[in-house]
């Protein structure tokens, strides 16, 4: 990716990080000022919502950072911890909401609906703002043709771009509350919109620790098939079988294969032809393109490793 294009993503989420660490502020000091627990849970969400795009930062800013000696696959996987703390965070904060209103439900507080609309409306203008600066940037990449070292930039932005959503339909959820609350009066509205936010944390922070400890645990990456892939690399000719076959996430989108791979006695006289085929189809159809293939001869019989012929 160009340099100005690196510095044009820094920008929009220098600017998504500000502005939503600006909503937080104000959620949090309006919440405890019209003592609104849905708004308080509303800033939870945002709260998340930064953790989120400061994921997607960092693990952009790291993709670039070369690997080295003692980081022999770079520091990609600095975001799948952050992700994992991600999601334990989100857990505790969903805890402490629906703790709390259970409590607002057996002694209700009163709440100021009016500030609480008002505060909740700027914090939706704010989510729709960062969603549309996030949004932009994923869209010019493809108006740019660009297939960013890349790829990966663009799943943590969508990411992130799927949280700030979420938040927009928790301010709706506050907004709606407040509205209620100031015709009606009846402030129970409160912690029963703050249990259903809680509820959204919840869900996110499940699925954000499910793919963090698959990735750790070096699960097979979603949307691979171990037999789809084996059966491609068996057809082609010259490979006799495919066996110790392991694919495996660095981090989300970077994905690595590793296996071993027998040939026939024909196969043997065309080693490096053979490898390159088999690289090509798994960049091609799988795009994998992080390969590691052990060669052996079938005819000096099962596990026998030969070397392949120097490329001329």
């Amino acid at each position: 990716m160009p340099q100005h294009e690196d510095s044009k993503l820094e920008g929009r989420y220098f600017y998504s990080i500000l502005i939503t660490s600006l909503v937080l502020v104000a959620e949090i000091i309006g919440g405890i000022w019209t003592g609104s627990l849905a708004l308080l849970s509303d800033s939870a969400h945002v709260f998340t919502d930064i953790l989120a795009l400061a994921i997607s930062y960092g693990a952009f800013r790291l993709a670039r950072k070369p690997s080295d000696d003692d980081h022999t696959y770079g520091y990609h996987r600095v975001e799948v911890f952050a992700a994992l703390f991600n999601g334990i965070s989100l857990a505790v904060i969903c805890i402490g909401i629906w703790w709390e209103a259970v409590q607002r439900f057996m002694k209700p507080n009163e709440v100021m609906g009016i500030p609480m609309l008002v505060i909740a409306v700027i914090g939706l203008v704010a989510n729709v703002l960062v969603a549309l600066v996030l949004k932009t940037k994923h869209h010019d990449e493809h108006d740019h043709d660009h297939k960013p070292a890349g790829e990966n930039e663009d799943l943590n932005l969508h990411s992130a771009y799927l949280h700030v959503l979420g938040d927009a339909l928790s301010s709706v959820g506050v907004i709606i509350a407040a509205v209620a609350i100031w015709l009606t009066g009846a402030v129970w509205i409160d912690p029963l919109i703050s249990i259903l936010i809680g509820g959204m944390i919840a869900l996110s922070s499940f699925r954000v620790l499910r793919r963090a400890i698959h990735i750790l645990l070096e699960g097979t990456p979603a949307g691979i098939s171990i037999p789809e892939i084996a059966s491609a690399m068996t057809k082609v000719n010259g490979v006799a079988d495919v066996h110790d076959l392991h694919i495996w996430n660095i981090c989300s989108g970077n994905i690595s294969l590793s296996s071993h791979v027998t040939l026939t006695a024909d196969g043997c006289n065309d080693q490096i032809g053979i490898l390159k085929q088999i690289r090509r189809i798994l960049q091609e159809q799988f795009d994998i393109e992080h390969v590691t293939i052990q060669i052996e001869s079938e005819c000096c019989g099962q596990g026998t490793q030969i070397l392949p012929k120097p490329v001329s």
